[in-house]
């Protein structure tokens, strides 16, 4: 059985800024949604600000140490440094689960319905991605549902450190699927759209974060893919960023996200349509200029491919 406790894995690096809002409505989007047993915030520098005092309270707290192979791993592209807490994570996350069971959700998630309650009754489930490179299927690994001690979250980390060559997905989407091949009584695979039914994609990012599209009565929660977005200096996938991800844009924007999220902001917060609409502006001033270097680089490459 998978017991309905939730887990969450963050602070793997030092906090040099406030807890964001999107992680609290995470984490009080799982508490008003999913009902659970408990939460356990797992953590090695712990947050700090407004929003990390607002959530605070209603988290077990257990702080962690870095698994040692990835915490002394030698990127051969020194660039990928920045992004060790991410592999750090990807470890503890299987640890947690096979010690304790239970459901993990990566921070940058947003709950919108519980799961049905038979998926309790499983041994482990992963989500599958939308497919974008031919015949790379991937299971995502930013929400993992286990029982303690199950047989496929043994598999993954017994070949977990074996796989690892410092990128992003050989370790911890490809791996799963290949697993999930020889292990097929061991998992349960849900569609993308049970949890990714919004991508990574520059198209995804948009139709999260600026347009509002419908999602399908089966998605349960969505992935937000932040570390592709959330710092402002990053405008290969959107020229949204986490500065303009305020209250103000949770209560007054139009898009697929805030429409879900607002519905998780405390009770009775003051929030300004004017200061919202001044946002808007200023977002849209950056969003045109970014809109037309998108359109001159597919246009360069259509011109590339013609060409040979």
């Amino acid at each position: 059985m998978i017991p309905n406790n939730y887990h969450f894995v963050f602070g793997l690096r030092k906090q040099t800024e406030p807890f964001h809002l999107m992680y609290y409505l995470c984490l009080r989007s799982c508490i008003e949604i999913n009902q659970p047993d408990a939460i356990f915030f797992h953590y090695q520098n712990e947050p700090w600000g407004e929003w990390w005092d607002r959530i605070k309270p209603n988290l077990q707290l257990k702080r962690i140490e870095p698994d040692q192979f990835i915490s002394e791993y030698k990127y051969k592209d020194t660039s990928l440094n920045q992004y060790k807490y991410a592999h750090l994570a990807d470890i503890t996350r299987l640890d947690i689960l096979l010690n304790e069971g239970g459901i993990y959700a990566d921070i940058d998630t947003l709950f919108l319905q519980p799961v049905p309650k038979d998926w309790f009754s499983r041994q482990f489930i992963l989500g599958q991605e939308k497919p974008h490179v031919e015949d790379k299927v991937s299971l995502c690994n930013a929400w993992i549902a286990s029982e303690p001690n199950s047989s496929l979250c043994k598999y993954w980390l017994e070949n977990i450190r074996l796989e690892f060559d410092g990128s992003w997905s050989n370790h911890s989407t490809l791996l799963p699927y290949r697993l999930a091949q020889k292990h097929t009584e061991s998992i349960n695979i849900e569609p993308s759209s049970s949890f990714y039914e919004l991508d990574y994609t520059p198209k995804g990012i948009h139709n999260l974060f600026v347009r509002s599209v419908l999602l399908p009565k089966t998605s349960y929660s969505l992935h937000l893919w932040n570390h592709l977005w959330f710092d402002q200096k990053r405008t290969d996938f959107s020229c949204f960023n986490a500065k303009l991800l305020t209250p103000e844009y949770i209560r007054f924007a139009n898009s697929t996200y805030a429409k879900h999220a607002r519905n998780f902001l405390p009770a009775g917060m003051g929030t300004s349509r004017i200061k919202y609409l001044k946002q808007k502006i200023a977002f849209l001033s950056m969003y045109w200029p970014w809109k037309f270097k998108q359109w001159l680089y597919k246009l360069k490459e259509l011109i590339c491919k013609s060409k040979e």
